[in-house]
């Protein structure tokens, strides 16, 4: 089911673009912490997301210091905003300089060590005589954590009989993600649709109100608009809109 949202504020689909000191960023996170819809930004940094006064959109990038903007009337009246990030800086711990006679070629360096010094360092690195070769040392928790489950089913069991089950690991896995994969869908749905065909097609086509957009959104999702707009069955989705619009106005225009 559609998110209802009865907004006594303006939704307005704000379009924007990110930048900073070198050029645009693309591949940025925006998301309305308020909404907590999200999309990211294009190849030339621009970005479409839709917002209400007072809300706070975030924006992050693994390169660059994270930025939170509020939404201000100033915003909704331009449709537009332009955001600059600033580079995050990695600073490294101090550490001494020593000087040596190496120059930076590992044949010439090699060289340069005494055959005897060579011959003693790698006698040291492989001395294994300190190692305690029949003591079993305890399971790491690393490679617990990475170790593959160990299916403890039967290979022998399909061949018991009719009807015989076999225990299948993960078995659950598939439908959650599923599940969660079909939820994500369901809360991108709104934006998407707005921004495939358009604002004024909602607005001032149908004439639905701003406000009312996500509740006409809910009046026809019993239509099945979703798995249409999932099988880009857009023809047949632009129809039901035409359709239902002209009821749904009449309805609240009674309200």
């Amino acid at each position: 089911m559609v998110c209802t949202v009865f907004a006594q504020k303006n939704i307005v689909m704000l379009s924007g673009k990110i930048t900073d000191s070198i050029g645009v960023v693309k591949n940025a996170n925006i998301i309305n912490l308020n909404t907590k819809q999200g999309t990211s930004s294009a190849d030339d940094g621009s970005f479409k997301i839709t917002v209400f006064k007072g809300d706070t959109i975030q924006i992050s990038t693994i390169q660059h210091a994270v930025v939170k903007v509020r939404i201000k009337e100033k915003h909704l009246k331009n449709r537009a905003i332009n955001i600059q990030l600033q580079s995050t800086t990695y600073v490294l711990d101090a550490f001494d300089l020593k000087k040596h006679n190496l120059v930076g070629r590992l044949g010439i360096d090699l060289k340069q060590v005494p055959k005897n010094k060579r011959d003693s360092l790698l006698k040291n690195t492989m001395d294994f005589s300190d190692v305690n070769m029949k003591r079993a040392e305890a399971d790491d928790y690393i490679d617990k954590r990475v170790r593959p489950q160990i299916a403890e089913t039967d290979p022998t069991a399909k061949f018991v009989g009719a009807g015989a089950a076999a225990v299948i690991p993960f078995k659950y896995s598939e439908r959650l993600w599923a599940l969660r994969k079909k939820l994500a869908r369901k809360k991108a749905f709104p934006t998407k649709i707005l921004n495939e065909l358009g604002e004024d097609f909602f607005f001032d086509t149908l004439k639905i109100p701003v406000d009312n957009y996500f509740h006409f959104l809910e009046y026809c999702n019993p239509l099945g608009i979703e798995e249409l707009h999932k099988e880009d069955k857009i023809l047949e989705l632009i129809k039901i809109f035409k359709k239902e619009s002209t009821s749904y106005l009449k309805i609240i225009k009674k309200m």
